[in-house]
This record gives structure tokens, sequence and C-alpha cells, in this order.
């Protein structure tokens, strides 16, 4: 092969070499472009909003027509957490539990029975004490052991699986916090819970999805389980 055909082989070869090289950058470029836009308009967060807000409604309506306290469980990403990584998923109880709104007068109808209890045990008819031996009456404790047992069983809650409330894992640039009305401060990490309630309500409660300086917040009804979504961080409600 000639000088000159040689030179124009290595020119050829050198001009490929760059062409690839030069397709490398654009493409890592081009990703870094991808990203950082993505981080601007917080893309990953409005939807993750979005799916969240579609979770809460269908959660809120299998309470109302399964008759049974569901609750939506977030595990909160924890700064500390290299993984860093926010999930939720939707959980039933077996039963319907006592929402607040009506669990004071259920306690205190429960002191009543109790109280009534002592009197009658204290009181005892002769002819009964004759024919039957204490270790034949349960004791008040052990009604109220049963009872517990009772409750507890009813309030024990396992997964729901239903394909629109299957669990979910967020981006890990997405972070999640939630507020419900018995909190000062909106949780940030940890676990935080949500509960729908078979009477047709839920709790009052703010939940904030957030990817670097874009934050939604979805606010949550607590008679209708509808779910509006406001594109910035509003304050905790005062009451």
């Amino acid at each position: 092969m000639s000088t000159l055909a040689q030179r124009r082989a290595r020119e050829r070869g050198l001009t490929l070499i760059e062409v690839s090289i030069a397709l490398g950058i654009a493409a890592v470029l081009f990703a870094a472009v991808t990203v950082s836009i993505g981080a601007i308009t917080g893309a990953k967060a409005k939807a993750s909003a979005s799916e969240l807000a579609g979770v809460i409604r269908s959660l809120y309506d299998t309470a109302a027509l399964s008759g049974k306290t569901c609750r939506l469980v977030f595990e909160l990403a924890d700064p500390k957490n290299e993984e860093g990584i926010t999930r939720y998923r939707a959980e039933c109880a077996a039963a319907n539990i006592t929402t607040a709104r009506n669990r004071d007068d259920m306690l205190r109808e429960e002191s009543r029975a109790r109280e009534d209890e002592k009197r009658n045990a204290g009181r005892g008819d002769s002819r009964q004490n004759f024919t039957r031996g204490d270790d034949d009456m349960p004791s008040l404790d052990e009604i109220l052991a049963q009872e517990e047992s009772r409750v507890e069983e009813a309030a024990r809650f396992s997964e729901f699986t239903a394909e629109e409330l299957r669990p979910r894992e967020l981006s890990q640039d997405v972070s999640v916090s939630v507020w419900t009305r018995h909190q000062r401060e909106p949780a940030e990490q940890g676990v935080a819970y949500l509960y729908f309630f078979p009477q047709g309500f839920t709790e009052k409660a703010q939940v904030y999805v957030r990817q670097g300086e874009n934050v939604w917040t979805l606010v949550v009804s607590p008679l209708t389980g509808k779910v509006t979504i406001v594109g910035e961080a509003l304050e905790v409600p005062k009451s």
C-alpha cells in the first residue's frame, strides 16, 4: 500500500473515533438535560401526586363499600438512609373499628357497664352461692380480657391486594410528608397513617409530594374523600 493510501486510511480511522466520542458526549449531555428539565418541572412528583390522589379516592370507596376500616400506610424516606425511598400501601381491618366520632360515647357506655357488673357481683344471690362455685363465674378481669381480645382481632389490619391499591414505591428523588388533624406538623420520616372509615368519611389530611424545589399538596376532604391537588406547599390548618 502506498504511503498516500496508508495516510488516508489513518485519517479515516481517526474520523470514526472522533465521531464515536462526539456521539458519546452528546448522549451524556442529552441525559443531563433531561434530568435537569425533570427536576425543574417536578414531573415525577406531579405524576406521583396524581397517582396517590387516585389511590386515596379508591381506598375511601373501598372502606365505604366493604364496611371495614382501612388505612393508607406511608413508609416515609429517612434522610439518614442512603436508599431514601418512600413507599406506601393499603391495609384494611378484619372488621369495623370505632371511630373518633363515637369512641367517647362507647367508652362511657363500657365504663357504666363495668360499674354495673361490679355492683351485681357484690350482691350475689345466696341460693346461687350454694349451687355454684366462684370458679363458674368469669371474673371482671377475664371479661375485660375477652373483650380486649375481640377488639384486637377486629382491629388487626392486613394488606389489601386490589390491583388499583397495590403497594407502590416512589422515585428516589421524590419525597412525601403527611399531616392529619391530630398532628401539629407533617410527618416527614418513619411511618404515617391515613385512615378511612366505613361510615363514609376519612381524616382531615394534607399530603405533600416534593421533588427538588417543587411541591404539590394533596388536600383530602374528610366527608367526601375528594382530593384536591394544589401546586404549592399549603400551610397546615390551625384548627
